[in-house]
């Protein structure tokens, strides 16, 4: 039989191929020598020489007759490699000052497929660019398109790309790993509450008041007079003093620690803190502040719910995000001074560690010069401390960036997980909805435009050679799957498509859940209207080009496995990226072969599927480990009925009647049919006879 021989011939090419999977063992490491640095980084600055424990570049920068430290350089991936989705971590050349911001921020080389002759690498570079002026002390997350446009932080938020949501993720976090990696070596921040859930424990029942909490040490105060304000602006050339004696307080601030009970209900009063427990995220953390002296840190114009540029608290030497909550500003102890305050909400993504000691500071500006005033800042801190058996510490939820996509995706998983969940009973009583000949082609055209339009083009979820692409990278390269986990739909679609291999083969993915595959059924309807006739393609050729996806899977893979960028070219064979990911917005070339297919489908119904498809060969290659031949057939089946192999566009029917599974699309016309007792040939010659026959198995080819 023909899959029979071609089965046969690909059983050694399927084991050298593993065998070179196993062979070659890659690197990823960075290739910027000193040359390539200075490249980079050209004159008047310096390339200093390579640190010997880390593979960290200083770059110098003269300054008053000596060379000081105007950059780290390094390669994310050196410190971090992170797989891609290409399978392979990005390399980005991240410049970082010694104040933890960013400098400069390179994409050195990458295989995402997405911006390979896909959107173009024009966007990625647009992307990491986003990153220079940004701080590494402090979180950053990718927002959606235009996301900092429409009122995110851009302090701690980049603008995503669409149809890249998994690439840019994946580069996020390999920037943001590899830089904290340096700082904490060579900048000493970054270090504090990894991996650690810290919460106060339920409140054990006391009360103190606020001169207890005063006496302990959990209600802080941070005063500085005038005559130490003065001193600290002497060397400026300014008054740094306000008005009144010199030992009068000019920034008198209490602070403390909300979250524990017996704190924040003392100063709040039991309602309030409940209130302010509720409004607070899991993981949170809330911190009072209140102003009893005339110079007031937050100033005139503070804003409800923003960050005080005069106010920051540290820990580690990591500046924290403390925002402002913006809540109702009544209720607090009595015992407390008045003044302006805030409640500064600290969020658990922060890596605030509240049983660990912190600092609060507060900055004082003055301006010296009266044309072009120049401004001068001095700080000011106070450290805070609390018992560390008020608290609960364990072990916190990993959380990586790839977790993110899953939650922002929800909705859109949900949805999947549904219709998956109602495709299988479809598909597995067959005498259930598939033996309706009026309705079953009904759903079957409703659930493929669903999957053009939500799986496709709405969820981004085509599945893609690329993908094995990616797993063969990963084997002989990074040995990571974590790249998986930055595109849930597709991964979801995955595990449903690899457990339906085994049970009923290629066909669930091919005929059901392939966008591209439902395009082109879409296509071929026009077909008819347009007066098209189908060609029918000879057997001796039809069995020959069949066998071509298969040297187009073998060569993508061979090609990944050896690592040749061949690989990705290659893998432009499937016109997914180009007709779904894209939308068709791309280059002409791919434009035109994507549309070449489909018009293709129009007189050679699928024949991309049939005889190009990389995916669909690999499916059908592990497809022929299915538990089930679970099409049924008749005796008569083959002999002397044909009508069942007539009717299957796909030519997965045999002459004899057997199914060749490996080239089953799951369309279920047959299904229906031999279901039928107003279609079934023979059912309907017993019937007229008088007699019943029955359904029995048949060999599969």
């Amino acid at each position: 039989m023909p899959a029979r021989r071609a089965s046969n011939l690909l059983r050694p090419a399927l084991l050298a191929l593993l065998a070179l999977l196993l062979a070659v063992p890659l690197a990823a490491a960075g290739t910027l020598d000193r040359a390539g640095m200075e490249r980079y980084f050209p004159a008047p600055l310096v390339v200093g020489e390579r640190d010997a424990t880390l593979p960290v570049w200083p770059i110098l920068k003269q300054e008053a007759g000596s060379y000081e430290v105007f950059a780290y350089a390094f390669e994310s991936i050196d410190l971090a490699p992170i797989p891609g989705f290409g399978g392979t971590p990005p390399d980005l050349l991240v410049a970082l000052a010694p104040d933890g911001t960013f400098r400069d921020v390179r994409v050195v080389s990458h295989h995402e497929p997405v911006f390979l002759e896909g959107l173009g690498s024009e966007p990625l570079f647009a992307f990491v660019e986003q990153y220079v002026g940004m701080s590494a002390r402090r979180p950053i997350r990718v927002g959606r398109p235009n996301a900092r446009g429409s009122g995110a932080a851009p302090q701690t938020t980049v603008d995503g790309i669409s149809m890249a949501t998994a690439s840019t993720r994946v580069i996020n976090e390999s920037i943001l790993a590899a830089s904290l990696a340096v700082a904490r070596a060579k900048l000493g921040f970054g270090a504090a509450n990894v991996g650690l859930k810290v919460e106060a424990r339920p409140d054990p029942g006391e009360a103190p008041t606020v001169a207890e909490l005063t006496a302990r040490g959990w209600l802080r105060r941070l005063t500085v007079s005038n005559e130490r304000a003065e001193a600290a602006f002497r060397d400026a050339g300014v008054a740094g003093a306000g008005d009144g004696p010199a030992a009068a307080p000019l920034i008198d601030l209490t602070f403390a620690y909300l979250n524990v009970p017996a704190i924040g209900r003392t100063l709040l009063g039991a309602e309030r803190f409940a209130a302010l427990t509720r409004e607070l995220g899991p993981g949170d953390h809330a911190v009072m502040v209140v102003s009893h002296g005339p110079e007031n840190p937050l100033g005139e114009d503070f804003v409800l719910g923003s960050i005080p540029d005069r106010l920051t608290v540290t820990q580690g030497g990591l500046a924290v995000n403390a925002r402002d909550m913006a809540i109702e500003r009544r209720g607090a102890a009595p015992a407390l001074p008045d003044g302006a305050w805030t409640i500064l909400r600290i969020t658990g993504a922060a890596g605030f560690d509240p049983s660990a000691p912190w600092t609060l500071t507060t900055k004082l500006v003055r301006e010296r010069g009266q044309i072009f005033p120049e401004k001068i800042a001095r700080e000011f801190s106070a450290d805070y401390a609390l018992p560390a058996d008020l608290f609960v510490r364990e072990a916190a939820e990993a959380g990586p960036s790839w977790t993110d996509p899953w939650r922002a995706r929800g909705v859109e998983l949900g949805v999947i997980a549904l219709a998956l969940a109602g495709l299988v009973p479809v598909l597995a009583r067959q005498r259930g909805l598939v033996a309706d000949r009026r309705r079953f082609p009904m759903f079957r055209l409703a659930y493929l435009a669903f999957t053009l339009l939500f799986i496709g083009w709405s969820a981004q979820a085509q599945l893609s050679i690329v993908t094995l692409v990616g797993l063969v990278r990963a084997a002989t390269v990074t040995h990571d799957l974590a790249f998986l986990l930055y595109d849930p739909p597709s991964l979801l679609l995955w595990a449903f498509v690899i457990a339906t291999l085994f049970v009923w083969g290629r066909g669930t993915f091919c005929g059901w859940l392939c966008p591209f595959g439902a395009l082109q059924e879409f296509v071929a309807w026009l077909a008819k209207p347009l007066r098209i006739r189908q060609v029918t393609v000879p057997p001796r050729l039809d069995r020959a080009l069949r066998l071509a996806k298969y040297v187009v899977l073998a060569g993508i893979l061979i090609a990944a496995a050896t690592g040749s960028p061949l690989a990705d070219s290659l893998s432009e064979a499937e016109p997914f990226k180009t007709a779904i990911t894209l939308y068709f917005v791309r280059a002409w070339p791919f434009v035109a072969y994507a549309i070449g297919l489909l018009v293709l489908n129009l007189f050679v119904y699928k024949g991309f599927c049939r005889y190009l498809c990389p995916l669909g060969a690999s499916l059908a290659v592990l497809g022929r480990l299915r538990l089930l031949d679970w099409i049924p057939r008749r005796a008569e089946c083959g002999s002397p009925c044909q009508l069942c192999k007539v009717r299957c566009r796909y030519g997965a029917i045999g002459a004899d009647g057997r199914i060749d599974y490996p080239e089953c699309f799951q369309c279920m016309d047959c299904v229906t049919i031999i279901h039928d007792p107003g279609q079934c040939v023979p059912e309907v010659v017993a019937r007229r006879r008088g007699r019943r026959i029955a359904l029995q198995p048949v060999a599969a080819e």
